[in-house]
């Protein structure tokens, strides 16, 4: 039951966004250099893969600890896995967990450190704090809460990858790092709404609690259109190949996502059906994106 558990805590669907980012991330490298080596790439992977998983985890240890995992509206995209709440004699192993994958993470940062180079750490060090504070913390502060995500799987791990692959930071990385900026951020923020008032319960401040449910979907609408425009932008820049383009192709589940958050913005259980296409766009447009790059 234990690893059952443990394996449902660090919530494993969600861990493709980080695919999706490291593969953003290589296709930006591979604007500048031809070689990648493959046991560099599958490390950068790994440390992703144990931030994105600790923080999961400790998200759902602290949640549980607080309650605030029996008052959510659990739905298949928000309010956690349920499986603490199912479990509770696993919390202290879960918490364990947590902190032993971020410490995968930092090991793997320090030895990318020492062959790739020490300007990794410019954004590993960024990258385990956000890890550390984001539940306890960041989710008391709306914009930080807004942006804490979008810098996670945007910037940090989409210009880290990149360098550790090439060894220095470019614009093109940080430009298509962006679009994975906005889209994440956008993710976490619809998924706040189905569990605005449990939120409220254990003294979260996000950006719908303190500024309301319209305010939120006009957030959401102008990150959404921001990721469109930043591989427009890139291409005309000449920053980005013009395949970067292919991430337009996700304009079909964008502009009727966008209508729907606007009409349904605090409606309940119309908005609920606005989650899954979220969740669809966050993952694919940065593949699109990254395949055109790459081909």
């Amino acid at each position: 039951m234990q690893m059952k558990t443990l394996a449902a805590s660090s919530r494993p669907p969600f861990l493709l966004l980080t695919l999706s980012s490291v593969l953003l991330g290589y296709a930006a490298a591979r604007l500048t250099v031809d070689g990648i080596e493959a046991g560099m790439l599958l490390l950068v992977l790994a440390g992703a893969l144990a931030a994105h998983a600790s923080v999961n985890l400790l998200n759902e240890y602290f949640d549980f600890r607080s309650g605030l995992d029996l008052q959510t509206l659990r739905t298949p995209f928000s309010g956690g896995s349920g499986a603490l709440p199912a479990d509770p004699g696993s919390a202290t192993a879960v918490l364990a967990l947590g902190f032993g994958t971020l410490a995968v993470c930092i090991v793997i940062g320090l030895y990318l450190a020492w062959t790739a180079g020490p300007g990794i750490l410019l954004v590993g060090i960024p990258g385990v704090l956000l890890v550390v504070a984001y539940t306890q913390w960041l989710t008391r502060r709306p914009w930080l809460c807004l942006a804490a995500p979008g810098l996670a799987f945007g910037p940090l791990m989409v210009a880290g990858t990149a360098f550790v692959l090439t060894g220095e930071y470019s614009t093109a990385a940080f430009m298509v790092s962006l679009v994975p900026f906005f889209l994440a951020s956008n993710l976490l923020l619809l998924n706040q709404y189905p569990d605005v008032e449990a939120d409220r319960t254990v003294g979260r401040r996000h950006l719908l609690i303190v500024h309301g449910a319209r305010a939120g979907a006009a957030v959401y609408i102008l990150f959404l259109l921001a990721a469109f425009v930043v591989p427009v932008l890139g291409v005309t820049t000449g920053h980005l190949p013009q395949g970067a383009l292919a991430g337009l192709l996700c304009l079909g589940i964008a502009v009727p996502l966008a209508g729907g958050v606007w009409r349904y913005a605090g409606r309940g259980v119309a908005l609920q059906r606005m989650l899954a296409p979220n969740v669809v766009l966050s993952l694919l447009m940065p593949v699109l994106v990254a395949l055109g790059m790459l081909l």
